[in-house]
């Protein structure tokens, strides 16, 4: 029986989400006959974990095995990988795989490293400030799609969608990531400067371009960005076969096969979209995918709203902005390498992406001093708290610069070591503590 790894990683309360995420894992080893690892990767703290720990062992069922880790259980997992890979530097690939401080690429790797050590074909992310649809009164789960089509060569995956628009040249490769998008709110919390200053808003989010776009591209980009697949419910199933546009897909709603043990993600410190490199590299090395339509609800949650969750998201979200100097990049050295980022074995050529990962640090980080000054201009004209998200940026303006730069040498040394370290999970036993059987 095959065995699968849904995994929710969070750092806040979200027992009402984890009770429907073993919904979703009982639904699956109904459906699919697998054996589901439920993987929880606890940060929050005691009294919120203690909730979880509740909703976890009420989750344990036929089939499903949940392992609820705080980050005691996380790391002592962690020290003994990194030591059995022999690897280099192990205090400083711990700090990568479990940094102090917030990191979304972070937190999917140690699930990564998880689900091989448990034996899993194929990951499947959820998150923690999000919800399934229904429809007649049932859940839509998104883990339909993805069993159906993961880890199949694409001409027998074909078969299971709704539409085939993938080039016959790559039916032989594997489906390595089927995943939807999300219906609600914007999946970055910048609604409100949309509401402001339409103007600042498309700005901002310009931005996020490659600095050479037009001012049309930059605007184009910023009216569709964010949005998800808008706010239609679901009505009935459909689903491509393709090489998936990352713009299309979330990483709170997608499932990877063999392609997370190849390169990791971006373990960057407090950076959202850090974790969206994997959709990028699918595409480009000619990777199939499959895109359905059974996209997860995103609300935020009340931590936001407070002044310290307004700056700390904000500045995010300034890290992502920054990002996007060396991830541009990169992107662009995977688009043109395309299918011979693979090997003999449609496997990723892990070396090839650190290289452009070590080459994209020595950018000139001008065009990163102009986002900043861009940022300055724009907050400040929007008042109140934006001003003094201004303020911090100028303060800490060396420091964020740096940590752009840093941030992707630490990518780099990563992913050349990434694969001996999940051979080196895949030899470690999981931690006991928190683990729940039906």
């Amino acid at each position: 029986m095959d065995r699968i790894c849904l995994t929710l990683p969070t750092n806040r309360e979200c027992a009402a989400t984890l009770t429907a995420l073993g919904e979703e894992a009982a639904f699956a080893a109904a459906h699919f006959g697998v054996e589901v690892d439920l993987l929880i990767l606890d940060s929050a703290g005691a009294a919120d974990r203690a909730r979880h720990a509740r909703a976890a062992r009420a989750a344990a069922g036929a089939h499903v095995t949940v392992h609820h880790l705080d980050e005691a259980a996380q790391r002592d997992f962690l020290r003994r990988a990194i030591a059995r890979a022999g690897l280099a530097k192990p205090e400083l690939l711990l700090d990568l795989m479990l940094p102090g401080r917030l990191s979304y690429g972070a937190c999917t790797n140690r699930a990564f490293l998880l689900a091989a050590a448990l034996g899993c074909r194929s990951v499947h992310r959820r998150d923690s400030d999000s919800r399934y649809q229904t429809h007649h009164g049932e859940p839509v789960y998104p883990i339909h799609h993805e069993l159906l089509t993961l880890g199949r060569p694409a001409r027998d995956a074909a078969g299971a969608v709704t539409a085939n628009a993938l080039d016959a040249a790559h039916a032989g490769k594997p489906v390595v990531m089927a995943g939807a998008s999300f219906v609600g709110e914007l999946s970055v919390d910048i609604g409100e400067i949309l509401a402001t200053d339409p103007d600042a808003y498309r700005e901002i989010v310009g931005l996020w371009a490659p600095e050479s776009w037009s001012a049309a591209e930059k605007k184009e980009l910023a009216d569709v960005s964010f949005r998800g697949a808008g706010t239609a419910p679901f009505t009935g199933d459909r689903s491509v076969l393709e090489l998936v546009d990352p713009m299309d897909v979330d990483m709170c709603n997608i499932g990877f096969h063999r392609i997370q043990e190849d390169v990791p993600l971006p373990p960057a410190t407090d950076t959202i979209g850090s974790d969206y490199l994997l959709f990028h590299l699918a595409r480009s090395a000619t990777l199939p995918g499959v895109r359905h339509n059974r996209h997860i609800v995103n609300y935020y949650t009340k931590e936001r709203r407070t002044d310290a969750g307004f700056l700390a998201y904000q500045l995010r979200f300034v890290k992502f902005l920054l990002s996007m100097l060396y991830l541009h990049h990169l992107y662009d050295r995977m688009a043109h390498a395309g299918a011979a980022l693979l090997d003999a074995d449609e496997r990723v050529r892990a070396a090839d992406i650190a290289l452009f990962a070590r080459e994209s640090a020595h950018l000139d980080p001008a065009e990163n001093r102009r986002r900043l000054t861009v940022l300055d201009r724009c907050y400040r004209r929007l008042g109140g708290r934006y001003a003094e998200v201004a303020d911090h940026l100028v303060t800490h303006r060396a420091r964020l610069l740096d940590e752009a730069r840093r941030d992707i040498e630490d990518f780099a040394l990563l992913t050349e070591v990434w694969q001996p370290l999940v051979a080196a999970s895949a030899a470690t036993a999981v931690p006991r503590p928190g683990r729940e059987r039906g």
